[in-house]
C-alpha cells in the first residue's frame, strides 16, 4: 500500500469528469452537496449535463429515473444517509421496480463521516440496498478501484448503488490491477484465517495481515468490492481452505457484508463467521480515526481475533 491517501469520493469526482468526456449520455444529479460529493468537477466542465436538484433527494431519484427512460445514464449523488434513507421509496418503486439504468453514488457512508455525528453516519445502507431486486451494490476501497467502478458501471444496464467514503484511504492497487463486478479479490494465500472486508476497512485488514505475519500467523484478505451479487465461490473456497473466518465493515453487523456472507455459509458450507462492525447502535460524533478505534474497526481489533491461532 502506498502512503498517498485519497478519499473515494474524490476519486469519484475525478473519474466522473473523465467519463463525461468519453460518454455524452452521462448526466449527473446532485442534491445541493456538489462540493462535498465532488460532482462539482463534472458540473464545471459540463454545466448543461449537470442538475442541482436542491435539498430534494426523493425528487432527484425520480428525475434520474425519468432521464434513464430517455436513454441517458444518470449518476445521482448525495450523502448515503439521504440517498439510501430519505429517497428509499423512489429508489424502490421508480428505479429498481422498472429496472432503470440509474447509478446511485452515495458518499459519506459509515461512521467515518466523523464529526457530522450519528444523524449523518449511514450504517444501514448496504442492508437496505441489497434487499432490492435488480440492484447491484458495490463498495470500493481505494482510488484505483473507485475509478474503475465509476466507468465500469456505465457499461452495464440497470440500477447500481455505489458506496463511497469521506475518509482518505491509502492506495491499495496498482494501475494494472484487473477487477470484475461480482468477483472478490483475494490477497495472500494464508490458511490460518480469512478476513472478508469492503470499503475503508480493506486497508485495516491488510495492515493486520502484515502484523500477524510477523507473529507467524498467515491470513488472507478478501476485498469484497461487490456485495451484491456476492462472490459465493470465493466465500466457500475460503471457508474450506482457512481455519477461521472474520468479516469487518464500516456498517452495522445487521444486514451488511457479514450477513451476506453468513447467508451463503448457512446454505452452502456451515461454519462460524465472526462479524465485526457497528453492533446495533447509532454512531457518535468524533474524528474518523477515533471512531474506528471506538467501534473496533481497526487492524488492532482484527489482530485480536487471531491471537489464539
Amino acid at each position: 500500500m502506498e502512503n498517498k491517501k485519497m478519499a473515494t469520493r474524490q476519486s469519484y469526482g475525478e473519474a466522473l469528469l473523465e467519463l463525461g468526456k468519453e460518454n455524452e449520455e452521462v448526466v449527473v444529479l446532485d442534491a445541493d452537496l456538489a462540493g462535498a460529493t465532488k460532482t462539482n468537477l463534472f458540473s464545471k466542465e459540463f454545466p448543461e449535463r449537470f442538475f442541482d436538484m436542491g435539498i430534494a433527494e426523493s425528487n432527484m431519484m425520480g428525475t434520474a429515473a425519468g432521464l434513464a427512460t430517455c436513454g441517458k445514464i444518470p449518476y445521482a449523488s448525495t450523502f448515503a444517509v439521504f440517498a439510501a434513507g430519505r429517497a428509499y421509496d423512489q429508489i424502490r418503486n421508480s428505479i429498481c421496480y422498472p429496472n432503470l439504468n440509474v447509478k446511485i453514488c452515495a458518499t459519506h457512508c459509515g461512521i467515518t463521516v466523523g464529526e457530522d455525528g450519528a444523524t449523518h453516519q449511514m450504517l444501514e445502507d448496504i442492508s437496505m440496498m441489497r434487499t432490492l431486486p435488480n440492484m447491484i451494490v458495490m463498495s470500493t476501497s481505494d482510488d484505483i478501484q473507485t475509478k474503475w467502478a465509476i466507468k465500469e458501471i456505465a457499461k452495464i444496464k440497470g440500477p447500481v448503488y455505489l458506496r463511497l467514503a469521506r475518509m482518505k484511504t491509502s492506495k491499495i492497487y496498482d494501475e494494472n490491477q484487473t477487477f470484475e463486478i461480482g468477483k472478490a479479490i483475494q490477497m495472500g494465500e494464508g490458511t490460518d484465517g480469512t478476513v472478508f472486508t469492503t470499503g475503508v476497512t480493506v486497508e485495516q485488514a491488510l495492515q493486520a495481515q502484515e502484523e500477524l505475519q510477523k507473529k507467524g500467523i498467515q491470513i488472507r484478505v478478501v476485498d469484497v468490492h461487490t456485495i451484491k451479487p456476492l462472490d459465493k465461490e470465493m466465500v466457500i473456497k475460503c471457508a474450506k481452505e482457512t481455519k477461521k473466518l472474520v468479516s469487518i465493515e464500516d456498517h452495522s453487523i445487521i444486514g451488511g457484508l457479514g450477513s451476506a456472507i453468513s447467508e451463503v455459509l448457512t446454505e452452502e458450507y456451515p461454519v462460524k463467521l465472526e462479524r465485526m462492525g457497528v453492533k446495533d447502535t447509532f454512531g457518535k460524533s468524533g474524528k474518523a480515526e477515533d471512531l474506528m478505534d471506538y467501534f473496533g474497526l481497526t487492524s488492532k481489533t482484527i489482530m485480536n481475533q487471531y491471537q489464539d491461532l
